[in-house]
């Protein structure tokens, strides 16, 4: 499971599709302009969202 936590604060969550309760895969979405964007996407395609925020700034990722 991918868990997120503020490299600030400390602060974590762990995330899940809502559709199918399957553990989020955290990702880059690279944008038409070159730059990247970190995502967590549901890995039986329901979606992604923009990875989580605490403290802003983008909360860093581990697989445990």
């Amino acid at each position: 499971m991918a868990t997120y936590e503020c490299e600030k604060c400390g602060m974590s969550v762990n995330t899940t599709c809502g559709k199918c309760d399957a553990s989020l895969l955290n990702d880059m979405l690279k944008l038409e302009n070159g730059s990247e964007v970190q995502v967590s996407k549901c890995p039986n395609e329901h979606g992604m969202i923009k990875s989580p925020l605490c403290c802003g700034q983008d909360m860093s990722c581990s697989v445990a």
